[in-house]
C-alpha cells in the first residue's frame, strides 16, 4: 500500500526530474562550444527553442500578450481585438481540436463496441466479414487521410472520420477478444435460467467484455487526438495541427513547441478522464487493479 511518505517521495522525485530536463534544456546548450562532444545538436534552439522562449511564445499565442512584449489588457478590449482578430490562436485552435477528438473517439468507441459484440458471438458472421476486416485493417489508417480529406473537404468533418478510422479498429479487435473469451458456462446458466439473447448480451457478455474494452480505452483517445491532427496537417481551416504547419513555415520552432507541449497537456488530461470513468464503470474489479 502508498503510503503517504512513499507519494511524497515519488512527487519529490518528479518534481526533481522535471526541474534537471527544464534547466538542461534552457541552458544546456549554451555549453556547446566548449563541450561539443558532450552537448548533443539537438538541444539547439533552432530545433526545439528554450523553455522562456516557448513560454514567452505561448503568451503571444494565447492572446495574453501582443507581438510587441505587451501584456493585452481584459478591461480595454485588447484581448478580445486579439482574439478576433487572430482567428486560430491557441484557445480556438485547442477547442477545435478537443472537439474533433471528442466526436471521433465517441463514434469509433460506439462502432467498434457494437461491431465487435455481434461478430465476437456469431460465428456465421466472424467466418463472412474475417477477409474484409483483415484486409482494411492491414491498411495503414494514417494513409486514408489524404483521401478522407479530398472526399470530405478541410472542415472538422474530414478530421472527425480520420479520427473515427484510426480508433475503430483497435476498439472493434478488444471487444471481439472479450466476447471470444467469455465462460461459456455463464452463458448456458443464464440460459437455463430462462434469460433471453439480449438478458444475456446485456448481463453476462457486457460486462465480461469491459474489462477489455477500457484496456483500450487510453490507447484509443491518443490514437483518436493523432487521427485529428493528422487530418489538421493535410487541410484544415482552423486547429493545433494548422498550427504546427504554420508555425514551421515561419520556421518558428517555439510556436511549433509550443502546440506539441499543448497536445501533451491534452492527452495526459484525457487518459487521466479515462482512468477515472475506468475506475468508476469497474470498481468492482477495485481490489485486482489495487494488486
Amino acid at each position: 500500500m502508498r503510503t503517504p511518505r512513499h507519494r511524497a517521495s515519488t512527487l519529490s522525485w518528479q518534481i526533481a526530474i522535471c526541474v534537471t530536463v527544464l534547466s538542461i534544456w534552457q541552458w544546456g546548450y549554451d555549453l556547446h562550444a566548449r563541450f561539443p562532444s558532450l552537448v548533443p545538436d539537438l538541444l539547439d534552439p533552432y530545433f526545439v527553442s528554450k523553455p522562456s522562449e516557448i513560454f514567452e511564445h505561448f503568451l503571444i499565442l494565447s492572446c495574453l500578450k501582443s507581438k510587441l512584449g505587451v501584456f493585452n489588457g481584459w478591461f480595454n478590449g485588447d484581448f478580445a481585438k486579439c482574439m478576433v482578430r487572430n482567428e486560430n490562436n491557441l484557445w480556438v485552435a485547442t477547442a477545435i481540436t478537443l472537439k474533433n477528438t471528442f466526436f471521433g473517439f465517441v463514434i469509433g468507441v460506439s462502432t467498434g463496441f457494437a461491431a465487435g459484440l455481434l461478430l465476437g458471438r456469431s460465428d456465421r458472421l466472424s467466418d463472412i466479414f474475417q477477409p474484409f476486416i483483415t484486409a482494411v485493417n492491414s491498411i495503414p489508417r494514417i494513409a486514408l487521410a489524404p483521401i478522407i480529406v479530398l472526399a470530405f473537404g478541410i472542415g472538422d468533418t474530414s478530421k472527425v472520420v480520420t479520427s473515427w478510422i484510426v480508433v475503430v479498429f483497435l476498439i472493434f479487435f478488444n471487444t471481439f477478444e472479450g466476447a471470444r473469451s467469455i465462460d461459456e458456462g455463464f452463458v448456458s446458466a443464464a440460459r437455463l435460467l430462462g434469460a433471453s439473447e439480449w438478458q444475456i448480451t446485456r448481463t453476462v457478455v457486457i460486462p465480461s467484455t469491459m474489462a477489455w474494452v477500457f484496456a483500450s480505452l487510453s490507447p484509443a483517445i491518443s490514437f483518436a487526438l493523432i487521427g485529428v491532427i493528422v487530418g489538421e496537417f493535410i487541410g484544415a481551416e482552423r486547429g493545433i495541427g494548422r498550427l504546427i504547419i504554420e508555425s514551421e513555415a515561419r520556421a518558428e520552432a517555439s510556436g511549433m513547441m509550443v502546440a506539441v507541449i499543448v497536445l501533451m497537456l491534452v492527452g495526459v488530461a484525457l487518459s487521466a478522464v479515462i482512468w477515472r470513468l475506468q475506475a468508476y464503470l469497474l470498481r468492482w474489479q477495485q481490489h485486482n487493479m489495487a494488486e
